[in-house]
């Protein structure tokens, strides 16, 4: 069978609705895996079972995480937040580190990761550089340059790509065990990665929405990562 790669997905509680943008889904079945939609629930034991069935994780974009997990109160500019998903994407994200089974966080998934591990994130952006574009999203934006001797590198083989961007918050203080892999002109920090772990990376762009090579060996990473994990579980 194919590796299952589960999804984190936005929840509006107002509507009682949970979505998640197609991109995901076809980019994991495009790279070899099986995809599958994980709502987020305030159960542990759901959540535990969520880890039992899957071989790798996307925590995917969404809104805004709130600062109280970081010590910090709301500043102006932050979005909105959604209590239900961050608790169960930091219980997940915590359950999948402890099990080091594969990890790619996604704009608001690379700082959850990095929330997850201690670290704090930059609120509101400021600056010159636009990192909430308005052309569409498969269109890139904005350089970003990629650190040597990286799991990132490794996997993108290139030091420098463009990228699309659609954040307004950014990881500020990288949290335990956790490394800069990437970064834009501005210095913003662009993507992260675990010292220790095998598979464990966090991008502030969205590689589902672009078609290019850079976008598709990311996911390929994930999947195969993903293969050898499953392939080595008891």
């Amino acid at each position: 069978m194919k590796p299952i790669i589960g999804i984190t997905c936005s929840h509006d509680e107002e509507e009682r609705n949970y979505f998640l943008r197609d991109y995901y889904i076809f980019s994991i079945q495009k790279a070899g895996g099986l995809p599958i939609i994980l709502p987020s629930v305030d159960d542990e034991t759901v959540i535990n079972e969520y880890i039992n069935c899957c071989h790798g994780l996307i925590f995917s974009g969404g809104g805004d995480i709130d600062p109280s997990y970081w010590g910090e109160l709301p500043e102006p500019g932050l979005g909105t937040v959604n209590p239900l998903r961050d608790s169960f994407e930091l219980a997940l994200a915590r359950m999948a580190t402890a099990r080091m089974t594969p990890v790619l966080g996604i704009c608001r998934g690379c700082q959850l990761l990095n929330v997850t591990a201690g670290g704090s994130l930059i609120q509101d952006l400021t600056g010159d550089m636009n990192h909430q574009q308005d052309a569409p999203r498969n269109q890139t934006m904005h350089g970003v340059f990629i650190k040597g001797d990286t799991l990132l590198s490794r996997i993108i083989k290139n030091t420098r790509i463009r990228v699309n961007s659609f954040h307004h918050q950014a990881v500020k203080r990288p949290g335990r065990g956790l490394r800069i892999s990437a970064y834009a002109s501005d210095g913003v920090i662009e993507a992260i990665e675990s010292i220790s772990l095998p598979f464990h990376l966090g991008i502030q762009w969205h590689p589902e929405c672009l078609e290019d090579s850079y976008s598709n060996s990311l996911f390929a990473a994930l999947v195969k990562a993903a293969a050898d994990y499953k392939r080595d579980l008891p």
